[in-house]
Parts: structure tokens; C-alpha cells; sequence
């Protein structure tokens, strides 16, 4: 089943890590919705500049940006209650995800990539 996926800090650079997790979301099926504030577009999904801006439910936040550009975009990831929060390598803050947790939300500290990559997604 196609799972809506929010990509927070996606890039329309392939070189990036988020771009390859809009790409590989969209190859294994899910409908992948970058947020960014830099891009209009990638791979030919519309961005959003927030995760308020995402139509529909999501499933999941796959998280591409600092901890500090995380904790400012953090209450509009609580309010769109998605069923989880990837913390790729280099996103992790032990504040944030107690944050999340408290909000209901699980938390993965993992890889994205990988997780697709190896069928655990």
C-alpha cells in the first residue's frame, strides 16, 4: 500500500541523500511530497515550503535537516500527527524525538535509504 511520505530538506541536487529518498519512495511506490523552502518541484512532485502544506495523511516524516531547522519546523510536524519520524544519520536530538514520542508519534533513528533498501520501510 502506497504510503504518503513527507521529505523534509528535499534537494533537487542528486548528489543529496534527500533526493535520492524522493526518488527510491517514489520507485518502491509511495508517494513521496518534498518539503523544502528551495524548490518548486522534484522529480516531478510539487514541493511544499511546510508539512501544514501537505495535502492528505502522511504516514511518514523522513527527516533531511539540522536539528535546529527541526525543532523550528517541529510543531507543524506534531499538528499533522504522522504515524512515524525518521531521524536519518546527522537529524538525531534526544529533545526533539522525546518531543515527538510524548506526541504519540514513533521515532526511528535510521536510514531511509536503507530501510527501503532492505524491505523494513
Amino acid at each position: 500500500m502506497a504510503k504518503r511520505v513527507a521529505v523534509l530538506g528535499a534537494s533537487s541536487d542528486p548528489t543529496r541523500y534527500s533526493y535520492r529518498a524522493v526518488k527510491t519512495l517514489a520507485e518502491k511506490g509511495h508517494i513521496p511530497v518534498p518539503v523544502t523552502l528551495k524548490e518548486e518541484e522534484i522529480l516531478g512532485f510539487p514541493a511544499v515550503r511546510d508539512v501544514s502544506d501537505v495535502e492528505g495523511s502522511i504516514d511518514t516524516v523522513t527527516v533531511y535537516v539540522n536539528p535546529t531547522v527541526l525543532a523550528s519546523l517541529a510543531d507543524s510536524v506534531i499538528a499533522a500527527s504522522p504515524r512515524r519520524i525518521i531521524m536519518n544519520p546527522g537529524t538525531e536530538d534526544a529533545q526533539l524525538k522525546s518531543n515527538f514520542e510524548q506526541a504519540g508519534i514513533e521515532v526511528m533513528e535510521a536510514c531511509t535509504l536503507v530501510l527501503l533498501s532492505t524491505g523494513q520501510f
